[in-house]
């Protein structure tokens, strides 16, 4: 695969077809990523309207699939979803989906892709490998341990997470449990003490869900236990690197760069709610510039642009950071696969997404943020 910079100047490429998720992510070292309810055809739906809106040529499994309905304007990421895509015409593939290691996308050839290359996802979904990968890179994480069902080299068992052990970490504020593969807040839970991340273990290494060979794990059989930072969220959307048309000038960026940064605010029990929950323009703000400027603020945005570049992000990336107790932001999130819902559809006023609204901030309508994505994509 390889990557093909499209000139500023150049017409955006079509027609395009959206991609759903609709395959269960396997089981990989012992962690699955949930199938998310809906498989993303809600912001599915929300980019192929906004292109069908503006006269971009979309297709879809219909001829004229219902504005106020998710159902209708996506093909299914499975072989046979994306057979019908291209029988239908499409020469861009929009991986609004889950991406992992022998997806069938793997197997197309011949076709623009917007998204990220299956086996980048494969390995950086995986939150504790990114996190020991940009550590090494000297980008700032919060302290946070490998937990198990039973010890293994560098897992620790679950009956050994304990207040000592915590406080060795430094974790005086708390702690903050995650799946190894998590999607958004999902399984996420702040605990307190030891006993209550102990407990909120349990709940995660026993949470399955139903299918045709029985009862499969939904989290895995290990979790992380981080540290609570208990200051400031912002968050970060980092673009790969290209030239990006804004209405009066053309931005060209050789490297990785981050759209204006997004405070978060309104958590519950320590933890961002889910969008689907509270909207994020509800509990989300753009920086000024002068706080984007401060210090702080430049030097995590420096390492979530780093970050993006470590992985060799073909598509946005969002970051999560919060302020730690000493003043400086840790990353805590990486999301190869950010939310891209956004406004324009019946019903879906409130349906920004993080990203949309930093793309708000520099300047761009949701139209014009998906077509600069759509302007950049990669040739499988």
């Amino acid at each position: 695969m390889r990557l093909v910079q499209a000139s500023p100047f150049a017409p955006i490429p079509g027609p395009l077809a959206v991609l759903h998720q609709a395959i269960d992510p396997p089981l990989i070292d012992g962690a699955r990523k949930p199938l998310k309810e809906g498989g993303y055809t809600d912001s599915g739906a929300d980019i192929a309207a906004a292109f069908r809106g503006i006269g971009i040529p979309v297709v879809t499994p219909g001829k004229l699939p219902d504005p106020a309905c998710d159902d209708g304007w996506t093909f299914p990421d499975t072989a046979d979803g994306i057979a019908g895509a291209r029988e239908r015409g499409a020469r861009v593939l929009w991986a609004n989906t889950v991406l992992f290691e022998g997806h069938p996308l793997e197997a197309v050839r011949g076709v623009r892709i917007v998204g990220q290359r299956p086996a980048d996802v494969h390995r950086f979904d995986d939150k504790w490998q990114a996190r020991n990968i940009m550590l090494a890179a000297g980008l700032p994480f919060p302290a946070a341990v490998l937990v198990g069902a039973v010890a293994a080299p560098g897992v620790v068992s679950l009956r050994a997470v304990d207040d000592p052990l915590l406080e060795r970490l430094g974790m005086r504020h708390g702690a903050i449990v995650k799946p190894v593969r998590g999607r958004g807040s999902q399984g996420v839970t702040f605990a307190p003490s030891a006993a209550e991340a102990r407990e909120a273990l349990s709940v995660l290494f026993a949470t399955t869900s139903p299918a045709a060979e029985g009862p499969v794990p939904v989290y895995g059989d290990r979790a992380i236990v981080e540290a609570f930072l208990p200051g400031e969220e912002i968050t970060v959307a980092v673009f790969p690197p290209g030239a990006y048309r804004f209405r009066e000038r053309i931005r060209s960026e050789r490297s990785h760069w981050a759209l204006p940064v997004i405070r978060r605010t309104g958590h519950a029990a320590g933890i961002a709610p889910y969008s689907g929950a509270v909207p994020v323009s509800v509990n989300s703000e753009t920086l000024t510039a002068g706080e984007g400027a401060r210090v702080e603020v430049a030097a995590a945005v420096a390492a979530c642009v780093h970050a993006a570049a470590l992985i060799g992000a073909r598509a946005p990336v969002r970051i999560d950071c919060r302020r730690s107790e000493a003043g400086s932001f840790q990353l805590f999130d990486v999301n190869l696969k950010p939310n891209l819902t956004g406004p324009g559809r019946p019903g879906r006023e409130q349906a920004e997404s993080l990203v949309s609204l930093a793309g708000r901030a520099a300047g761009w309508s949701y139209p014009e943020m998906l077509c600069e994505l759509l302007r950049g994509s990669w040739v499988s």
